[in-house]
């Protein structure tokens, strides 16, 4: 086993305009997609589009949206095993509405996936083979999070938490001492930090602040400013892939589960952030969540592409 995943599963509904609507704004749009979401699902999908062995921990409610998460999971080659269903709740749906500049803005409604509990850290505890890496997020309860991360590092593996969305009253300490990489990306950094990193000398600034805060080593993800990460003894910066964006809805999943894949693989810091980045990249050319990662040929198409000199 290489990567695990806890973390949530919802149904999007997404609907594509050329701008986002205002307050008490009615717009038409062009077009609307139904399918898999949830960071944890759609970092669990980046994970096993890339190649890599997978244990996805989550929850799904009897339900037709249930139904279908299951049968895109499994289209997508997530394995099933450790995915179950929860008697008492619906499954977890997002609204997205997405414009013509690529930016969105999302709701969640929580259902089974605030249900994610004990049993699921029992079941990560229960692996037959223990993970190396184990990527968390923050649409299920914090509880399961600080226990499966605290598992996690008593067996010597790697924790990457992504802080979204960042509670009201923040990350706990007791969650951010266990976190191996944390991946704000600018939004996530200033909530956290109170520095929101637009220059080099600001993103220097919030990775300190956030190793004050107890994570081992900072990636923070910079939108067009590409990405910086700041390691155990060193630092570096990724410039942005130049791709043709559409839809940024699944970059920073695609981008965490490339972050761990690459990491299983033994790549130094720098070297897996540019590798994720590549993910990310590339999962903005295409619309949907889960369904926009990329694969590996994919990714080391665009890294060589990349690496070519310009004439």
């Amino acid at each position: 086993m290489t990567i695990a995943v806890l973390g949530s599963i919802n149904v999007d509904v997404t609907a594509y305009s050329e701008r986002l609507p205002g307050p008490g704004e009615t717009i038409h749009g062009q077009s609307y997609l139904l399918g898999l979401g949830g960071k944890g699902a759609n970092q669990a999908v980046a994970v096993a589009r890339l190649g890599a062995s997978l244990a996805f921990l989550g929850r799904i409610g009897r339900d037709a949206f249930g139904a279908l998460a299951r049968e895109q999971l499994a289209a997508f080659g997530v394995p099933l095993s450790q995915v179950t269903e929860d008697a008492a709740a619906g499954t977890g749906i997002a609204i997205i509405s997405v414009d013509a500049a690529a930016q969105n803005c999302i709701t969640v409604i929580a259902g089974a996936n605030f249900s994610v509990g004990a049993a699921e850290v029992a079941a990560l505890a229960a692996l037959p083979a223990k993970p190396r890496v184990l990527l968390l997020q923050l649409e299920v309860p914090l509880a399961a999070n600080i226990a499966a991360a605290h598992w996690m590092r008593a067996q010597g593996g790697i924790v990457i938490l992504d802080p979204a969305p960042v509670p009201a009253k923040g990350v706990p300490a007791d969650l951010l001492q266990q976190v191996s990489i944390i991946t704000p990306n600018e939004v996530e950094c200033e909530a956290l930090t109170g520095v929101k990193p637009r220059t080099m000398v600001e993103v220097r600034e919030a990775s300190s602040r956030l190793k004050r805060l107890g994570v081992g080593e900072a990636v923070i993800k910079m939108g067009a400013l590409g990405a910086y990460w700041s390691g155990l003894s060193d630092e570096g910066h990724v410039p942005r892939f130049e791709v043709n964006a559409i839809d940024t809805v699944a970059a920073g999943d695609c981008f965490n589960g490339g972050l761990a894949v690459a990491l299983a693989d033994g790549l130094t810091l720098g070297d897996a952030v540019r590798f994720a980045s590549a993910c990310g990249a590339l999962s903005t050319t295409r619309r949907g969540a889960a369904s926009a990662a990329p694969t590996r040929a994919e990714v080391e198409a665009l890294l060589a592409r990349s690496s070519q000199p310009k004439h």
